[in-house]
């Protein structure tokens, strides 16, 4: 992977694009640590070109670690990339800015009805690239990948485990299972590949101790969200990230649920997906029997608070991982990066053990 990704570092530690909070801050901070941000364009593409454009301002400053390429003629090669939830974004927006900016990689999530409907995706961008973006797709099982694979050989499968927080499949197994299940399904279908298919792991990864484990289990780096969230660069409300903070037992304090989208009028969510967050009175009173119109008046009313509508008894909707009970503190994105890599690298290898990837 260092050919694609030359400044990085292993095990290799990456920022989940999670929309309208990674932004071209956090996804940079990453990068420059080490690791791979992600930008969420999110629901929709029509600003992406502002935020790569943002992206190339932030890495100019300061550590040349992370340079941008830029051969005459070619597109602007970014160290970051860019994830679309691609039942509601725009690949017709999207695609001018790839005129422009080559990101490092794109990050494929939840197509509108199966994995084919990607390959317009996968053609257009590897055609305006010249394959140097490469494509990652996430899945949530087994059968998932096999899809994948099948449908557009992507670069990385983000295996995501049911612990992670934000949407995924609402019916799933966590990473210790998954993970070895979907590397030897794979090294079945293609047991002499072409290529090699990365496999990332996702959902309830906080500390270097799950990260190493990860490893252990045959991925080739991590993919952490809720981590992240608790870090200066991310665009998060100061009650959002104080709930976290506050939060312990991730199993018992999160619940799987799609009220939280009801209450926010998010709808179009394909069949099978819901989302994991913090529980509190909206999450409560819904069980209790409150109606969705109800509910959606008081979450509603709840945003005038601001920060103060979070937390076990606000209303205000705070995704969150099962792992949440081991963040403790708010700390730099790119300390966080660094702290994960030294410390599971350690746990894998013997102290002070870094390699490049």
């Amino acid at each position: 992977m260092h050919v694609d990704y030359p400044w990085a570092t292993s095990p290799l530690i990456v920022s989940a694009p999670m929309a309208k909070v990674a932004m071209p801050k956090l996804a940079v901070a990453v990068s420059k640590a080490g690791g791979l941000g992600f930008i969420a364009a999110g629901y929709h593409s029509d600003h992406l070109e502002d935020l790569l454009e943002e992206a190339e301002y932030l890495l100019q400053e300061g550590t040349a670690e992370t340079p941008i390429e830029n051969e005459e003629g070619s597109p602007k090669f970014l160290p970051v990339g860019v994830g679309f939830i691609t039942w509601s974004a725009s690949l017709e927006k999207a695609l001018p800015s790839f005129s422009r900016y080559c990101p490092a990689a794109v990050w494929l999530f939840a197509p509108p009805q199966c994995f084919r409907d990607l390959i317009p995706w996968v053609t257009h961008i590897r055609e305006a690239t010249a394959c140097r973006t490469k494509i990652w797709v996430q899945v949530g099982s087994v059968s998932d990948a096999v899809e994948v694979v099948e449908a557009i050989d992507p670069d990385v499968i983000v295996v995501q485990g049911i612990d992670a927080g934000g949407h995924s499949l609402a019916r799933g197994a966590s990473i210790i299972s998954l993970v070895p299940e979907v590397k030897d399904k794979l090294q079945q279908l293609r047991p002499f590949p072409h290529k090699q298919i990365d496999i990332f792991a996702a959902g309830g990864i906080s500390d270097s101790r799950s990260v190493a484990a990860a490893v252990a289990l045959g991925a080739r780096g991590c993919v952490l969200g809720t981590r992240f969230l608790a870090s200066p660069e991310s665009l998060l409300a100061h009650g959002y990230q104080k709930a976290l903070l506050d939060a312990s037992d991730g199993g018992i304090s999160t619940v799987r649920t799609k009220i939280y989208d009801k209450v926010r009028d998010i709808h179009g969510w394909p069949e099978g997906y819901d989302g994991r967050g913090l529980v509190n009175r909206t999450f409560t009173d819904h069980v209790n029997g409150l109606s969705e119109v109800r509910n959606r008046e008081l979450y509603r009313e709840e945003l005038n608070r601001g920060g103060e509508g979070y937390g076990v008894n606000g209303r205000l909707t705070t995704y969150a991982g099962t792992g949440v009970g081991l963040i403790r503190e708010v700390i730099p994105a790119g300390d966080i990066v660094k702290s994960l890599r030294e410390g599971a690298s350690s746990l894998l290898h013997g102290q002070n053990h870094v390699s490049k990837l």
